[in-house]
């Protein structure tokens, strides 16, 4: 290999001239942020692209998750059901709006909340299900709801991986109360940072909208302690022009996929997790699962790349029950996580971006034993 540097992705970058095209528009406005025409333009534009009823934007993915959990009011101390295996921003926002993250185990298959589990951990305290649709392999979502049903819980979900993301046709963002998707720069589809609230009911559309905005109603009243979620027009300019080329990154990592399933599926001990049936791929990330029969263990593959300059990632390792905020806070509740466990030290996400040469797949294939 070259001494070139291979990360586990690459930004996706609209024409440079078509973005000085909206930032001549910005500057002729003279309006940066707060709402401005940019902003509501994509706003709709993710509306339909989603194929939701609802749409709110904001500065990053995490902040749009914490006004998702403050829109229901939750009392302090409540406890919310979540997954060990995701970013930290998951359950670092359940803490920030002072409730108590409660871990539950995942799925060995798609490595999302194992609903067969949930109903373990509800408590008289119990108010909400926060569940990840990890590497954009769909949660339960007919469990999930289910159950939420059966004790009157909110359910929000974190797609941050699953932006196009579509179950039997229907837009992931369309099932619990609300999802949330991250338009991070590291995202299938970005605006530089960014991220979006979807939901159904229309009560939340003005609540969420006021949280956005510190909480203002208008020149002179706030009406309740919002925060500053608004996504500036430079942002939004960058999600315009991504929007109309995110597809055409799918379909040339699509391409890639098929050839790193073809080379690794002949691997004895590699297992690459397969979408369940109905569900379109993202193509967020490209994870394996080093099983117990490899010769060589994930961390052992991952050093041997890193020697190489090729930057995989161990993603989710540590798991989020493994930080020290949590597994020394007694009264964050842990218990059964073997799955996890078991995951957390065999998942290894490669490089995966439309531009990666052929070259540098087989290399990585050949790597692995192929």
């Amino acid at each position: 290999m070259s001494e070139s540097k291979v990360y586990v992705t690459t930004p996706l970058l609209p024409d440079i001239n078509a973005f000085y095209a909206h930032v001549n528009d910005i500057w002729d406005s003279k309006w940066l942020t707060n709402m401005g025409q940019k902003h509501n333009e994509l706003e709709e534009a993710i509306k339909v692209e989603l194929k939701v009823p609802h749409c709110s934007l904001f500065n990053n993915g995490t902040i749009a998750l914490l006004t998702a959990i403050r829109a229901f009011d939750f009392p302090f101390g409540s406890e919310i059901i979540t997954t060990p295996f995701t970013f930290a921003a998951t359950p670092h926002c359940i803490s920030w709006n002072g409730c108590k993250p409660v871990f539950c185990d995942i799925e060995p298959d798609t490595m999302t909340i194992n609903a067969d589990k949930i109903e373990e951990y509800i408590t008289p305290n119990t108010v909400a299900i926060i569940a990840v649709h990890v590497y954009g392999f769909p949660c339960n979502i007919e469990k999930i709801q289910k159950i939420a049903d059966k004790y009157n819980l909110k359910v929000i979900y974190d797609a941050a991986h699953a932006f196009s993301t579509e179950i039997n046709g229907v837009g992931i963002g369309n099932f619990g109360d609300i999802t949330m998707f991250s338009f991070h720069a590291t995202k299938l589809f970005n605006t530089i940072e960014g991220g979006c609230l979807t939901y159904k009911n229309p009560d939340l559309i003005k609540k969420i909208y006021n949280l956005r905005n510190f909480g203002i109603k208008n020149e002179e009243i706030v009406e309740d302690i919002g925060i500053n979620g608004k996504m500036n027009e430079f942002q939004a300019a960058m999600g315009l022009e991504n929007l109309k080329i995110y597809k055409y990154e799918q379909e040339r990592r699509k391409k890639v996929k098929a050839i790193y399933d073809d080379k690794l599926s002949k691997i004895k001990g590699i297992r690459i997790p397969k979408m369940p049936s109905g569900v379109s791929n993202s193509y967020q990330y490209y994870p394996i699962v080093i099983e117990d029969n490899y010769p060589k263990t994930r961390d052992e593959i991952y050093e041997m790349f890193k020697s190489e300059n090729i930057f995989t990632r161990k993603y989710f390792y540590p798991a989020c029950h493994d930080y020290d905020c949590y597994k020394n806070d007694l009264s964050v509740k842990l218990s059964n996580l073997s799955v996890t466990d078991d995951l957390k030290n065999k998942v290894l996400c490669l490089p995966f971006y439309g531009t990666l040469e052929k070259d540098t797949i087989h290399h990585i294939c050949n790597k692995l034993g192929v």
